[in-house]
């Protein structure tokens, strides 16, 4: 893939934008439907964006300090995707309707239900300041080389393997997949307690 710098990071911009406008009104949600499971092996809503917020704090950190650590360069205005990191990027994405194109195992120390028992409101805080923070570093983002600039990834944390621009296009569409998650947790959520009610 090869595209413009401006053009990629304000795609970016507006899918993490979709993301903040379909998360916001969960803040209306009671407890009970926040941490309601539709099954014991599925995900609640909450479960879902603290999955998600266990990896923002790995990636918003790895993009910011690989930024600050290079040289800026207004120059660059193209990005080209690397084959590893398109591959990552598209593959985690949804299909247009919101369904998995495959499953993934998510790792024990990314997996909600292995790291923390009790999930409270403070996900939803936490989730929208990550969000706030993808926005900022989007912005930063438009002083580098998106493809000369290289970042670590979760499963292989030793070497910087992914472009910058790749990197950003995974851990946002990575955070796309998951919205559609969230929704079909919210929606069985709702049906459960109306049945309930």
């Amino acid at each position: 893939m090869k595209t413009s710098r401006s053009e990629l990071l304000n795609q970016l911009k507006e899918r993490v934008q979709f993301i903040i406008d379909t998360i916001e009104p969960y803040q209306e949600l009671s407890d009970e439907i926040l941490n309601a499971k539709e099954t014991p092996e599925k995900w609640s809503i909450l479960e879902c964006l603290e999955h998600l917020n266990l990896y923002g704090d790995f990636y918003l950190k790895e993009l910011e300090e690989k930024m600050l650590a290079a040289k800026p360069n207004a120059a660059a205005t193209t990005f080209k995707s690397g084959w590893l990191g398109n591959y990552f990027a598209t593959s985690i994405l949804p299909n247009e309707d919101g369904t998995l194109k495959s499953t993934m195992k998510t790792f024990k120390d990314k997996d909600p239900v292995n790291v923390c028992s009790n999930l409270s409101r403070t996900v939803l805080q936490r989730f929208f300041k990550q969000q706030d923070r993808f926005l900022e570093l989007l912005k930063l983002a438009a002083q580098y080389d998106l493809t000369k600039v290289r970042t670590r990834i979760t499963i292989l944390q030793s070497i910087k393997l992914l472009r910058l621009g790749d990197t950003f296009r995974f851990a946002i569409n990575h955070e796309y997949r998951h919205i559609f998650q969230a929704e079909r947790a919210r929606q069985a959520a709702l049906e459960l307690v109306n049945e309930v009610a």
